[in-house]
């Protein structure tokens, strides 16, 4: 397994350019000490320097200008006057001032790192190797300078150079984790694989008892097909450190490279079991070892385990108990599903989408009262997302508490942004909730809406024409859409017996029993189609018939308001 490791290289360069910062404000007192004595017109240099020391830097580059007017080779204010163009990011006027102060005075050190720095910010870097190296000159045993000297060569792509560099760093000082990890790179990057071993292969010997510097030869042997070598280093490291994070996850993956499934789960489940190994890459090697088909289904077995024994390691992490959550959704196992995104709601309530799912899983179970309930309190943690009043709406208007419902439907729309299909479900319900609500021309300016955005709802085609059936208006419209929903969903009893009638109020009382019959044939125990088909057969002449078919819709429950006295009268009554 890759893990992240703390990059000294950059930790160690920062540290460096602190240092020479601080260094820098050493030297602006200890130069003018030692140089103002000698000087001419010290009262206007003194000043300048006082004004940069306050930083009022217009001021003091202003009075260092006149100073090096006066003496134009004046080394020193040339550095100061580079040093404050540079603390204002103005590196084209500082960078000629630095290189003549370097030039004029090359023995002064000082002059050389501001000017190594400025090098640097503008990536010359070869330049920059240039000013160390005269650097190291005076200096051949200066650490910092060997370092920065090996980077400026890598900066530059130069890394033949910089292994020569590191190297002499070794000889210096020994092997080191920062050195032996930058040649390894270097000799990664330029395609020597054997030779990056060779580096970690020296640090791991010189400290035996660094399971870390073991790990990261194991993953250079796994890398170079050497898999029996990184084995070695594995059980070597468990051996050490049973309780390691990682090394489980490390054999689990070297048993998956050499195809042996069983013996990577194991190390896998023993890897998930460690409370030691974060959660967070847990998760990562989830994902990087299973595909969705895989986790879902094919080895929906092994997810379930892993998840459990995420639960086990982090009972009290939202993540552990969203993963086990989504598994049980997917597993259709809705109960279960809904105990487990309670329990994440109830260690942490601010993940949206953890609401979301909990609410599509109410709606499998068709708990409308939950829907409706736990729709609203995500409204009130996340009032702009419109699934939640999809949702909570729904629940509502099973409860029958349509004014409510046509509100939070009403409100949810204006949040449905770039979304047609939503916006599309919102207008569908609206028009079914103002249906309810009694109010036609809200009904008919909803559907209306919904079929503006699709004309191919089915469903909204049906239930509109109905509505305007049993509202005996614009029966020409309705007539055309019942039909299209025909013609999209033929098989669908509830379209056919709409289409039936919609004929049946348009008088065209043959065609009705025709599709009304079709119903029948489609779905036997629907009441409404059953009295509707009496219904029909009256108005064509057969009393006795639609008698008898208003008799057994009676028993089927559910039929009109009119049926008993339909039944009992064995007369149609006009609705």
């Amino acid at each position: 397994m890759i893990k992240t490791r703390f990059n000294l290289p950059i930790f160690r360069s920062i540290l460096l350019a602190l240092l020479l910062a601080l260094t820098f404000l050493a030297h602006s007192q200890e130069a003018r000490n030692a140089i103002i004595p000698t000087r001419e017109n010290n009262d206007l240099y003194y000043e300048a320097a006082k004004q940069k020391v306050l930083g009022n830097y217009d001021a003091a580059l202003q009075l260092f200008t006149e100073y090096l007017a006066k003496h134009p080779n004046d080394a020193a204010t040339m550095y100061e006057m580079a040093d404050i163009y540079s603390s204002q990011d103005k590196l084209e006027e500082a960078l000629p001032l630095a290189e003549k102060a370097a030039k004029l005075d090359p023995a002064n050190k000082w002059y050389k790192i501001l000017l190594y720095q400025l090098y640097q910010s503008q990536s010359q870097f070869d330049k920059a190797a240039g000013v160390i190296s005269s650097l190291l000159e005076a200096e051949p045993g200066n650490l910092d300078y060997l370092q920065e000297l090996a980077m400026n060569y890598l900066y530059a792509g130069d890394y033949k150079n910089a292994v020569k560099i590191y190297d002499s760093i070794d000889e210096m000082i020994g092997v080191t984790e920062e050195v032996a990890t930058q040649k390894e790179r270097i000799y990664l990057l330029t395609g020597k694989p054997d030779k990056a071993i060779e580096e970690i292969e020296r640090l791991s010997a010189t400290y035996p008892d660094e399971t870390r510097y073991m790990e990261m030869l194991a993953e250079l042997y796994m890398s170079a097909k050497m898999p029996e070598k990184a084995l070695e280093i594995y059980q070597r490291i468990l051996a050490m450190e049973p309780d390691n994070a990682f090394i489980n996850i490390s054999l689990s993956d070297y048993y998956r490279q050499k195809g042996d499934k069983e013996k990577s789960y194991e190390y896998l489940q023993a890897g998930f079991a460690n409370p030691n190994l974060d959660i967070d890459t847990k998760i990562q090697i989830l994902l990087a070892y299973y595909t969705v088909n895989e986790l879902y289904s094919d080895r929906k077995e092994e997810a379930f385990t892993l998840a459990r024994l995420l639960l086990q390691a982090h009972p009290e992490d939202p993540k552990a108990w969203s993963i086990y959550a989504d598994l049980l959704f997917q597993d259709k196992q809705m109960e279960a599903a809904r105990d487990a995104f309670h329990k994440v709601i109830a260690i942490d309530s601010s993940k949206y989408l953890v609401w979301e799912q909990l609410l599509f899983v109410e709606s499998e179970l068709n708990d409308y009262n939950a829907m409706a309930d736990e729709g609203e309190r995500a409204i009130v943690l996340f009032p702009q997302q419109p699934i939640p009043y999809l949702l909570a709406g729904a629940g509502r208007y099973q409860q029958k508490n349509y004014a409510r419902a046509a509100e939070l439907f009403k409100t949810g729309a204006n949040f449905t942004i770039g979304n047609n299909k939503l916006l599309e479900q919102f207008y569908s319900y609206l028009g079914d909730t103002y249906f309810q609500l009694k109010d036609p021309a809200a009904m008919d300016a909803a559907y209306d809406k919904a079929l503006s955005l699709n004309p191919n709802n089915s469903l909204v085609l049906n239930n509109y024409a109905y509505y305007l059936s049993l509202r005996k208006e614009k029966l020409e419209k309705a007539e055309e859409m019942a039909k299209k929903a025909v013609e999209l969903d033929p098989e669908n009893s509830s379209n056919q017996d709409t289409y039936g009638w919609v004929l049946f109020e348009r008088g065209k009382y043959a065609e009705a029993k025709e599709w009304i019959g079709k119903a029948i044939e489609n779905d036997k125990e629907s009441a409404v189609v059953v009295e509707h088909y009496g219904d029909v057969l009256w108005k064509l002449g057969d009393t006795d018939e639609a008698v008898r078919y208003w008799e057994k819709a009676l028993k089927l429950g559910e039929g009109s308001e009119f049926l008993e006295r339909k039944v009992a009268e064995k007369i149609y009554v006009e609705k």
